[in-house]
């Protein structure tokens, strides 16, 4: 049983237009495939991270909106999304307690920014456009770059490789490494921090690409395995 969090924003379906949890069916297709079970779990303010946690086995921070730059001690820069404040206190929640409980936990994109963030680190709220980790708005076609992972690191099991090729779209990256953290992975083109890991731990993994959009990606199933040998 995998958990899946959700995003919360206004959606049009069928004869509605309305607030919605909602999530790239990509990410249950990952996990489908690798013969995990799919959960959502939406935003919830009353939630006890605990009594959901007792019902996975593991979980996904998923991709989306930029994270509220109050829970790492910043001002908004003009660049920022205006935040999902609900979205963020949920998933830092749940975040924190998984790694206090060693539940096997992977943070796409955001999701390793939220992982950062939930272990006291920082982030860069707009990185150089020239860096081209978001060159097209909307879409992973044109994103790809490469990144270098830590020989022997859990990014580096996780991907199968050393040298990986990766599905980019962020315009914001790690600052000061949180506590406890270790980067096992960096971008080919400038060194961003582009994946993280607590070392200490079966399977914490924060990735800045989205091994989701690639069905060739095994992250996701080493997510699933590690929840399965736990």
């Amino acid at each position: 049983m995998i958990g899946l969090c959700a995003a919360l924003e206004q959606a049009r379906f069928g004869a509605w237009d309305d607030r919605a949890s909602i999530l790239s069916h990509s990410y249950m297709e990952a996990v489908q495939r690798a013969g995990g079970v799919a959960i959502m779990l939406p935003p919830d303010p009353n939630a006890d991270p605990d009594q959901l946690l007792d019902v996975v086995d593991g979980l996904i921070l998923a991709g989306g909106r930029d994270i509220d730059p109050a829970t790492y001690g910043a001002e908004r820069d003009e660049t920022t999304d205006e935040p999902h404040t609900l979205r963020d206190a949920f998933e830092i929640a749940l975040a924190q307690r998984a790694m206090e409980r060693d539940i096997p936990l992977l943070g796409v994109c955001r999701g390793m920014q939220l992982m950062n963030i939930a272990r006291g680190g920082t982030l860069v709220q707009d990185l150089p456009a020239h860096l081209g980790h978001r060159r097209t708005i909307g879409t992973f076609d044109g994103n790809d770059h490469p990144v270098r992972l830590a020989p022997g690191s859990l990014a580096a099991r996780a991907a199968g490789e050393e040298r990986h090729g990766t599905l980019s779209h962020h315009h914001q990256g790690i600052e000061q490494v949180g506590d406890g953290l270790a980067v096992s992975g960096w971008s080919d083109d400038d060194e961003l921090p582009e994946a993280l890991e607590d070392p200490g731990l079966r399977f914490a993994l924060g990735v800045q690409w989205h091994p989701e959009a690639d069905p060739d990606s095994p992250v996701i199933a080493a997510l699933v395995e590690a929840a399965r040998r736990r």
